[in-house]
């Protein structure tokens, strides 16, 4: 609950793909970083503005094409991130996670070299 609204997590597209590949995996990498997905979730379940915001000028033209208008960014284990946007109404919090990568992936996503 975070302000009397029930939060709820979906993983939308290549963010499902991305945890579905990772729990298929059984090295202790992908291990690490699904345990740290489980943790972020229980954090953002509490707190869903938990992760650091992304500036709207920032925001990725894949994402903004989808509508996006707030981003927000979680550092998992092993260098890797979590981006993710909510939507709301007056009962509940919708939390999307919209994709899991590592970091050369991120850093291509947004342009940093």
């Amino acid at each position: 609950m975070f302000l009397g609204k029930e939060v709820r997590i979906f993983f939308k597209g290549e963010a499902q793909e991305s945890f579905l590949r990772l729990k298929s995996r059984n090295e202790k990498e992908a291990q690490s970083i699904l345990r740290s997905i489980e943790r972020n979730k229980e954090i953002l379940k509490q707190n869903p503005q938990y992760g650091d915001p992304i500036a709207k000028n920032l925001i990725p033209e894949e994402f903004k094409k989808q509508g996006i208008k707030n981003l927000y960014r979680i550092e998992l284990s092993n260098f890797w991130r979590m981006l993710y946007t909510l939507e709301g109404n007056k009962v509940e919090i919708f939390l999307f996670v919209l994709k899991i990568s590592d970091h050369p992936k991120y850093n291509k996503l947004f342009s940093y070299k």
